[in-house]
């Protein structure tokens, strides 16, 4: 994907969903992967053009694994202008290694964006950028359905109640394979994936099927997408 289309189809879901006002102070949570990473070069570009202006942060939580080095991202954040806050926590060990959670990924997400929540406030920020694209939101409405019998996904925006924080997903107009392809082209500092629970989680086993069902049904994923578009969930009017 080129840069040009990437700043197209985030432009169009910021429009689309209202996401940014004019002095918005904005947080993009980098976890090292190529979702974040990809979403903080777009903002970053955005920022450049965008009627309203906007502030923008990257905020990474250091769950505490091992050989996570952040230095390669700060790197890429002082080549774009944008200030970078590493912060420490011991989540790894609370999980794994003291509550030896069987299913730990709804404990360490809930740690996770408690230690961010925190810090986007006290750096004054009041929305804070998602990375989840296009599969992610058709993942979550498949999720719902198998495994709590409701259709459900989350929200282009969101406003968190606890925290008085505002949640943006920019990237929902863009497929996972494309924003792969703009990683590897940029030379973006993708991080390994470091978490023992990688690959047997329940989104891992519907992104699978997934891809198995758009195999036989080519677009199948695209018109799932358009489906929720035209549904009646909360928050997923347009601005026309």
């Amino acid at each position: 994907m080129e840069l040009q289309r990437l700043l197209s189809l985030t432009r169009k879901a910021v429009d689309e969903y209202k996401m940014i006002n004019e002095g918005d102070s904005i947080a993009v949570g980098i976890s090292g992967g190529k979702d974040s990473l990809t979403l903080l070069y777009a903002l970053s570009g955005l920022k450049r053009f965008y009627p309203a202006h906007f502030d923008l942060q990257a905020i990474t939580v250091d769950l505490g694994f091992k050989d996570f080095n952040t230095e390669p991202v700060k790197v890429l954040c002082d080549s774009l202008g944008i200030k970078y806050t590493v912060i420490d926590t011991q989540i790894y060990d609370i999980v794994f290694n003291k509550r030896r959670e069987s299913n730990p990924c709804s404990l360490c997400a809930k740690m996770r964006k408690g230690s961010l929540n925190d810090a986007i406030k006290k750096l004054g920020c009041n929305k804070v950028a998602y990375g989840h694209h296009k599969d992610d939101v058709v993942e979550t409405l498949m999720l719902s359905l198998i495994y709590e019998g409701r259709i459900n996904t989350f929200r282009p925006v969101t406003f968190l109640d606890r925290s008085g924080i505002t949640a943006i997903r920019p990237l929902l107009f863009i497929d996972e394979a494309d924003i792969t392809g703009f990683a590897n082209k940029m030379k973006l500092p993708v991080m390994g994936k470091k978490c023992p629970a990688d690959g047997n989680t329940k989104r891992e086993y519907v992104k699978n099927l997934l891809s198995d069902i758009n195999k036989d049904n080519p677009g199948v994923k695209d018109r799932m997408f358009t489906a929720i578009q035209r549904s009646y969930l909360g928050g997923w009017e347009r601005n026309e």
